[in-house]
């Protein structure tokens, strides 16, 4: 029995409230806890201020503005006025007129303190507006933070972005915070750096500062500044409310401004020496390469006594422009060689080549270059602590100073990176968590294209489209969409193009390119895709008011050709829309778009429809309406062909096994009801009203069940902190999951970092947590896992857990991990109709990694929908079952209490825990609870496929049938067995797929399988009863056709046609007759011949089958099987099929 942990007493509100403590804070929390505390600051120094913030969200400060939102009604109590940007230039200059107060007669306050956001594209945009705010300066009691979110690696961006180079071209300091902790103490040193030096000043965020969640002091009492005498040039300093010289302006800027930051920056120590050896290898760096720094020297050995031994060096500078040059000059007094550690371009380096040149006893300077011009370190990639230790470990050499043991722990260090890479490459390749769109997306619908055209992608969601669509180019930048076509269309036989614009960013600058595209006079259409919502970014509003009747008279009064809406709602935009403006439904949409196409000029297509994730946020808090109606796959009729996917590339469209081969199937728990897979020709969808889905209840929990439970003891940390890997798939909890695991330590007084790699990966990709835990926060340095660090790995998602983030960080000997067995589909099942991932494959794969000893896998998933009747308990249930193993470093007492503190479905996550400990403690007291299930479907034996086959055509149509389909096989049993004695694989193809084609699935037929009580059956498992149905079935001569293809479409039709069935299904002798109506149909001649070609085809390959030709002849044998789907669905694989069998056949023959 463990001891009782020692909790604090923690609420949520402590990271906005509390003072003179630890607190646990991610940087977006933190930069508006920062705007509180400079009002306290400014309060306490006799200052009535007021703070403003305005920018335009994007990774990696896509989720501020909702933070700020979220305490709106704390900043107004504060006197911070929020207002998000319309975009990033706009919300610049808004911020320059907050410190031209004084220019306005009657100010209300003494000062406003203005923090500027973006994300670096976005600084990139706005640099008129920055130089001209910058050269007229800033207010004496106001000042500007530029905030700027650079996403080095572009992980969530068009391309990969720095913002030094241009902030520095404009003037602008740049301070470097390293963690959540500088986030807070650097921004209010940048505040008051402005208001000193009359400049405003850059605060560089990243992912890994911004996007990290940590324990953070706050003494906001005890913070102060030095402010340096300005001398004779202190009434230059700030804001002017009068003169305008533009000369005069730069001036300022350069001969009096810029000066006043070193003083500054030396009085109040920004640039700091963090390890102090003498005489040897002197570091340089910064921000979160300073952590990465650390880190690898941490990983040698040499963060401590033994760096200082070899008179190892850090000088860890928080200005990075302009740099302070008498700090660096000590730095570098008496030392052989300074080694700069800059991500992307330098910065430091070549200022402290400027600085340092003229020096009499300089160091050698070494960094992106060596002394010999050769590259040393990249400036277009990260860096990571593996690969600075190789670094330093070769720099320490060629000053040929080491010590006993570090070439060997540097050697490790090397092994386990390749053994890393080794299991990196070990991954089967069809595996891989790509993100897409969500389910029931309107871009699954609105990206399309007719055929022959060609769209370009645009800044949002519907960007993802690129990714499996060779008709969706590449996009431009925010605001240019369509400018590039205006710019290369006279050089191209390409008559038209699409250009796909989102609303935010139709909102953002988009109209300006629209209005580019009408003065250019090219012909292009402009999709705007109206969704409601920036849902890439966390589904925030537009910055505004913007509805499709004003939009559409927008663009109408650009001068555009037509304007054309189109809706999955139609009829709320009757009467609605401006004079000329269409409407259309949703299923036109590829005829608008060839009406479109074929006019010349510019036209605007706009596609209302709400974002799907929106959409069910909305539904949850009943302000959306929630139409009773679901769609149902009756499997027995499904081919499998997938065309439902082809349809609809929705990702609730999912895989189901079954003794006849891979059906579809509806996830109902993920499916948002946008409907677009019945679109597929198939009869098998079914439409079910007035019914939701039929939630497991789980099982009765008896509160004795736990009494006996022991309480586990905490695993020891080591390393200095426990490296957690939280690997699963966006949207199921997994951020979550790790924020309370992180509130868990914080409130049992261990310190905590978190790290969550998201991005574009929310939408159905892998996603990662981070979570380092240590009992001091000094021991946390570097944010990311890295290679071979991760102590444990929770893979809530396999896939997740064997690619990505996760796959450099397992260490043989060290690493375990608990994994959920249960995998779910990945986005490729939509354009690889038989993908089925191998979750052996990927548990052997990580095994060989782990070691067999150190992998736990659990059917996490499927016992937690059991026994508590819903799949999101999967990921607290594998927290429970390593928690009981003894494998984490906080107590259960902790997480139970963190779960309380969340506040979100508090009893089920508690329940959820406590099962996975269960599970983990006793196994079989869990598997008696749950109740049985129908076995999985294995593999039949040969015996056991040909008489469940032979008896499926018996109820098809007759033991002859059946009996003529024995003899086939048993001709070909005979004869596989004399070409290769033991071989059954010939047999077990012709079984299955003769048994396919005489099984051809008529009217006769699908009408048994809708009667079979196994199909009403399968209704009542997944829906409450109650409901009623609907069939969505094509008969020819009836249906209706598609305008755009002319290809027939479906109908619905009442459950009235049930008893149409029923007569249908007892008709099935006529098959075949000349009675047989249905017979006579090309489609049904077609099907029959099939069989005929096959028994012929077998009769060649028998002909000349020997062993030599056994593996031909087996293609040969399953041509059939990709002979699906109804129609000129199934009509087109005929035509694949006919082709391949061409090439086998001349192949089988020499």
């Amino acid at each position: 029995m463990s001891e009782k942990p020692v909790l604090m007493d923690v609420e949520l509100s402590d990271k906005f409230d509390k003072d003179d403590s630890r607190i646990f804070i991610s940087g977006s929390q933190a930069l508006a806890r920062l705007a509180l505390i400079q009002r306290q600051v400014d309060q306490k120094h006799g200052l009535n201020t007021r703070g403003y913030i305005s920018g335009y969200r994007g990774s990696p400060l896509g989720m501020l503005d909702n933070t700020l939102w979220r305490e709106n009604e704390r900043m107004e109590e504060a006197g911070v006025v929020f207002q998000p940007g319309v975009n990033e230039d706009l919300a610049a200059t808004a911020v320059w007129g907050t410190q031209q107060l004084d220019s306005f007669p009657d100010p209300l306050v003494d000062g406003v303190y203005a923090m500027w956001y973006g994300k670096g594209p976005g600084v990139d945009r706005s640099g008129d507006a920055m130089r001209h705010g910058n050269a007229f300066g800033t207010h004496k009691h106001g000042g500007v933070l530029v905030v700027m979110g650079d996403d080095h690696p572009g992980k969530s961006s068009t391309v990969t972005n720095q913002s030094e180079p241009l902030l520095s071209a404009l003037s602008i300091p740049i301070l470097y915070p390293s963690n959540v902790q500088e986030i807070i103490e650097f921004g209010l040193l940048g505040w008051a750096l402005s208001r000193y030096c009359g400049l405003w000043v850059g605060l560089k965020t990243v992912n890994e500062t911004v996007e990290q969640t940590q324990t953070v002091s706050i003494h906001t009492d005890s913070f102060s500044v030095e402010l340096p005498d300005r001398g004779l040039d202190a009434d230059n300093v700030n804001i002017k409310v009068r003169g305008f010289n533009p000369q005069a302006m730069e001036v300022t800027v350069k001969r009096v401004r810029l000066p006043q930051v070193h003083k500054f920056v030396r009085a109040n120590n920004i640039n700091k020496l963090r390890i102090g050896g003498s005489g040897g290898l002197g570091i340089v760096t910064s921000g979160k390469t300073y952590s990465d720094v650390i880190h690898a020297l941490n990983m040698l050995g040499l963060d401590g006594a033994g760096g200082k031994e070899l008179g190892i060096a850090v000088y860890k500078v928080g200005c990075v422009w302009p740099l302070e040059p008498e700090g660096l000059k000590e730095f570098a007094r008496g030392r052989p060689e300074l080694l700069f550690i800059e991500e992307k371009s330098a910065m430091l380096e070549p200022q402290a080549a400027h600085l340092l040149f003229n020096e009499p006893e300089r160091p050698r300077l070494v960094g992106k270059k060596d002394e010999l011009g050769n590259t040393l370190l990249p400036s277009d990639v990260q860096l990571e602590p593996d690969s600075l230790a190789n670094l330093i470990v070769a720099r320490l050499g060629v000053l040929g100073v080491s010590q006993p043991g570090l070439l060997e722990r540097h050697s490790e260090l090397q092994q386990n990176l390749a053994e890393n890479v080794q299991f990196t490459n070990a991954a089967p390749a069809t595996v891989m968590r790509v993100p897409y769109f969500c389910s029931g997306c309107p871009h699954n619908t609105s990206t399309r294209v007719p055929q022959g055209s060609l769209a370009m992608a645009g800044i949002g969601c519907h960007a993802m489209a690129m990714m499996k669509r060779s008709d969706t180019l590449l996009p431009t930048h925010m605001g240019g969409e369509g400018m590039n076509w205006a710019g290369v269309s006279a050089f191209s036989g390409t008559s038209h193009m699409f250009q796909n614009l989102g609303d935010g960013t139709y909102f953002h600058s988009g109209l300006m390119a629209i209005r580019g595209a009408v003065a250019s006079g090219v012909n292009i259409t402009y999709k705007i895709l109206y969704n409601d919502a920036v849902a890439m970014t966390g589904g925030q509003p537009i910055d505004g008011s913007l509805s499709v009747h004003e939009m559409a008279r927008q663009v109408a009064a650009e001068g555009t050709k037509q304007v054309v809406v189109v809706s999955d709602d139609p009829g709320k935009f009757r009467g609605a829309l401006p004079a000329g403006v269409e409407i259309h439904p949703r299923e036109e949409l590829d005829l608008v778009q060839k009406q479109l196409r074929e006019i010349s000029g510019t036209t605007v297509l706009i596609y209302e429809q709400t974002c799907a994730a929106e959409k069910r946020r909305r539904r949850k808090r009943g302000t959306y309406p929630n139409p009773p109606k679901r769609l149902f796959i009756n499997d027995a009729v499904c081919e499998g062909c997938g065309d439902c996917s082809e349809q609809s590339t929705c990702v609730s469209v999912q895989p189901k096994e079954t003794e006849f081969g891979i059906k579809r199937q509806i996830a109902q728990s993920s499916c948002n009801k946008d409907y677009s897979c019945n679109n597929g020709f198939c009869p098998a969808f079914v439409t079910v009203l007035n019914a939701e889905p039929k939630k497991p209840s789980g099982v009765v929990l008896d509160g004795a069940l736990f009494e006996q439970l022991p309480t586990p003891a905490t695993t020891a940390i080591s390393h200095g902190s426990m490296g957690v890997m939280i690997a699963g798939i966006g949207g199921t909890g997994v951020i979550t999951v790790g924020a309370v695991m992180g509130m868990a330590a914080h409130i049992e007084g261990k310190a905590c970092s978190i790290y969550d790699m998201t991005g574009l990966s929310q939408k159905n990709g892998s996603v990662y947590s981070h979570l380092r835990i240590a009992e001091n926060p000094e021991d946390l340095d570097v944010q990311r896992i890295g290679a071979s660090e991760a102590d444990l790995v929770l893979g809530f998602d396999l896939v997740a857990a064997l690619t990505g983030d996760a796959a450099q960080t397992y260490n043989k000997g060290r690493t375990r991990i608990i994994g959920n067995s249960d995998v779910v589909p990945t986005v490729d099942f939509q354009f690889d109709r038989d993908l089925v991932i191998n979750q052996h494959q990927i548990e052997s794969t990580i095994i060989a990694r782990t070691g067999a000893d150190n992998a736990y896998f659990v059917d996490a998933t499927d016992l937690a929908l059991k026994l508590l009747g819903d799949t999101i308990g999967a990921n607290m249930f594998v927290v429970g079952y390593a928690a009981q193993l003894e494998l984490l470093p906080i107590s259960v007492a902790a997480l139970e209490k963190a779960i309380e503190l969340n506040g979100t479905a508090v009893k089920f996550n508690l329940t959820a825990l406590a099962l996975g400990r269960l599970f983990a403690h006793s196994p079989q007291s869990i598997t008696a609870l749950l109740p049985e299930s129908a076995a999985p479907i294995g593999e039949q034996t040969l015996h056991e496929l040909i008489n469940a086959r032979a008896g499926h055509l018996r109820n098809f149509q007759n033991q002859a049938w059946a009996d003529r389909y024995m003899a086939v096989v048993e001709k070909v049993r005979v004869a596989e067995e004399a070409a290769s004695a033991g071989s059954t694989d010939l047999t077990r193809a012709v079984a299955t797929n003769l048994s396919k084609l005489m099984s051809y699935k008529d009217e006769y037929e699908v009408a048994r399988l809708y009667t079979d009580p196994a199909f009403k059956q399968k209704l009542d498992e997944q829906f409450e009863p109650g409901y009623t149905l609907k069939f969505n079935l094509a008969p020819p001569m009836i249906s209706r056709t598609n305008p755009s293809t002319g290809l027939p479409m479906k109908r619905e039709f009442g459950d009235w046609i049930l008893q149409g069935f029923q007569v249908l299904a007892k008709l099935k002798g006529l098959r075949g007759t000349p009675l047989d109506i249905f017979g006579y149909s090309a489609e049904r001649k077609m099907e029959r011949g099939l069989i005929g070609e096959y028994e012929a085809l077998l009769e060649q390959i028998l002909a000349g089958l020997s062993a030599a030709k056994l593996d031909s002849a087996i293609e040969l044998a399953r041509l059939p099987d990709d002979i699906r789907g109804y129609g000129y669905v199934k009509d087109k694989f005929l035509v694949e099929v006919n082709t391949r069998k061409d090439e086998l056949l001349a192949a089988f023959a020499t």
